[in-house]
């Protein structure tokens, strides 16, 4: 079975060595008297949840996966989910970062962020069921009206009720102005909601009393499209407006998916026959108010990959060093031996350096991220909520795609350091490929994130958010200019940094003539932004390891990240150089091939 170490001293180093985030949590009122060893405290207790509580679930779930009772509609998860989550409720773990208002304890997003990654490590199909249910406590608390919010808020924040999302249907994806689910309402002011949805994760299970679905629909007068579509909240159970369970609700699960990964999680096909739900927020405002959990969960699908990368590389170390196999190209290293380690092959080094520099890359990009959510939410200055707003924004598609793809180019790397084994249930990695394929798939797709980063956030705003984080680089490589041994950081950033801007402004001319041209470009697009922005903390990394070393530190941990930046610049970084090549070769070689399909 796996093995799983939190990666703790990283996050530490990330936060209180990269990012500074003693001082930024100090320019925040809210939490101003929070200190790093509070964080490191929980931090501590949260990873031993997930390794120990957790990871001995994952090859359970993914063996047994979820039952339905087709009867009664309900679904029994696998041994020992509901018993976990009992313990994870009885922890407090659910209101982490949760508004006090409704029983939170008011930490900031980016302990979370750490808290969830050690979680999805562990077990994502798992982590999901609250994962979930934090992003409909985040969406309900920004767009809810006082009488929702007291309502479902302190029972989503307690952990005593679940929640979900409820958006796709079987002939609309990411396209969601197709939906057909309709909302009639009815005389007391609430909505009875007639549909069909599929692929809802966390849609009916065993663990708690009430599942809160969000769920998007049309009223009568809806217009065609997304600007037609409205938000409800529709409980499992009636809720009474003194807070006590009634009848249960027309919603049900009509199905399970039957799935390639994620099997403890509960992937269902909910049927809403008449279902009483009320508006949230304005009519026909739904989707606007919908991106609130939209937004929260892109960000955490990229944590789920990023935690899949962490646990995948640790497995794949642990077994490259025990295992003997050939001998060195460059002679013998092991002659007691009847061969070599498989440590010594240059191969193998560059399948475990890629995953860990991709985690230790996705760690720093995530929890500049949620700090940035953290300024947004609570900076007295309105200039610095917006500017971090912002960049949150242009960042998001970047989370969600580029460390999902990386991601799978991870776990499949280390599933492939273990050979033959890797591809043997047992040993688990072959589970993490899985788990880790549909993170570039759902949330809307990585397609979907490029054309949103290319079209919207950058061309949509004439490259300004993106022209901000070139200035953050260009002050790094002033800082740097003179120091050696950070010219192999500080000159391939600045000069991608350079060559961003006339990238993005020669696509964008092309683009003014055929839109397809966008299209065309956007995957590679958002692939080298995704360099740019991980080449950025890499380096900024790389500066704090070396500061530390030229201080006279002996701790190996900074003579690793110094040798892992040495890595990713000289081995995963240059991909840039052939993914700017492919994005200019235009829209033609793609859209002028009628005579291939026809």
């Amino acid at each position: 079975m796996p093995t799983y170490q939190p990666p703790l001293r990283d996050m530490q180093f990330v936060m209180n060595e990269v990012l500074d985030l003693p001082a930024k949590l100090r320019e925040l009122p809210v939490h101003a008297e929070l200190d790093s060893d509070t964080i490191a405290a929980i931090l501590e207790e949260g990873g031993k949840f997930a390794a120990e509580v957790l990871l001995p679930l994952n090859p359970v779930g993914d063996r047994q996966g979820c039952k339905l009772n087709t009867s009664t509609h309900e679904v029994t998860t696998p041994d020992g989910f509901k018993q976990a989550f009992e313990q994870y409720v009885q922890g407090g773990w659910p209101s982490l970062s949760c508004d006090p208002a409704y029983g939170g304890q008011g930490l900031p997003l980016v302990v979370n962020q750490c808290f969830y990654e050690m979680l999805n490590s562990a077990n994502q199909a798992w982590t999901m069921y609250p994962g979930l249910t934090h992003g409909a406590y985040e969406c309900l608390h920004a767009h809810g009206s006082d009488a929702q919010k007291q309502l479902y808020l302190p029972k989503l924040t307690s952990g005593e009720w679940t929640g979900t999302m409820c958006l796709t249907e079987a002939h609309c994806g990411t396209d969601l102005g197709l939906l057909r689910t309709k909302a009639e309402p009815l005389p007391d002011g609430s909505y009875a909601l007639t549909g069909n949805k599929i692929f809802i994760s966390a849609g009916e299970h065993d663990f708690v009393s009430n599942i809160v679905h969000l769920v998007l629909a049309r009223l009568p007068d809806a217009p065609q499209g997304s600007k037609g579509i409205s938000l409800f909240v529709v409980p499992k159970y009636v809720v009474h407006a003194d807070g006590t369970l009634g009848e249960r609700n027309r919603i049900h699960c009509g199905g399970l998916e039957h799935k390639m990964g994620i099997h403890g999680n509960a992937t269902c096909q909910m049927v809403l026959d008449g279902a009483i739900g009320t508006l949230v927020g304005q009519p026909h405002k739904g989707l606007a108010a919908m991106f609130v959990m939209m937004n929260a969960a892109r960000i955490g699908v990229g944590m789920q990959s990023l935690g899949l990368t962490e646990v995948a590389y640790q497995n794949a170390l642990a077994y490259a060093k025990e295992r003997i196999q050939s001998r060195s190209l460059s002679g013998v290293k092991q002659p007691s031996q009847p061969a070599d380690g498989i440590l010594v092959h240059p191969d193998v080094r560059k399948m475990l350096l890629t995953a860990k520099a991709y985690a230790e890359g996705g760690r720093a990009l995530n929890l500049y991220c949620a700090l940035l959510i953290d300024q947004e939410l609570n900076h007295p200055n309105e200039a610095v909520r917006q500017q971090a707003a912002d960049m949150v924004a242009m960042l998001t598609p970047i989370v969600k795609a580029f460390i999902t793809d990386n991601g799978w180019i991870a776990t499949s790397s280390c599933m492939q350091v273990l050979g033959g084994h890797g591809f043997i249930s047992e040993w688990g990695m072959e589970q993490f490929v899985r788990d880790a394929r549909i993170n570039m798939i759902y949330e809307g797709t990585n397609t979907i994130q490029s054309l949103d980063l290319l079209g919207r956030k950058v061309l949509g705003n004439q490259g300004e958010t993106l022209k901000k984080f070139g200035q953050m680089i260009a002050e790094l490589v002033a800082a740097e200019s003179g120091h050696e041994e950070m010219a192999p950081f500080i000159q391939p950033l600045a000069k991608l940094a350079q060559q961003m801007t006339s990238f993005t402004g020669e696509i964008g001319m092309k683009a003014m003539a055929n839109a397809d041209e966008v299209g065309a470009a956007a995957v590679d697009y958002l692939r080298v932004a995704g360099h740019l922005v991980f080449g950025y903390f890499w380096a900024r990394m790389a500066q704090v390891a070396l500061q530390q070393i030229s201080a006279g530190s002996n701790d190996p941990f900074y003579k690793a990240k110094v040798q892992t930046a040495r890595f990713y610049f000289s081995r995963l970084f240059p991909e840039t150089a052939s993914l700017m090549l492919t994005a200019r070769s235009g829209s033609e070689v793609l859209m002028d091939t009628d005579a291939v399909f026809a």
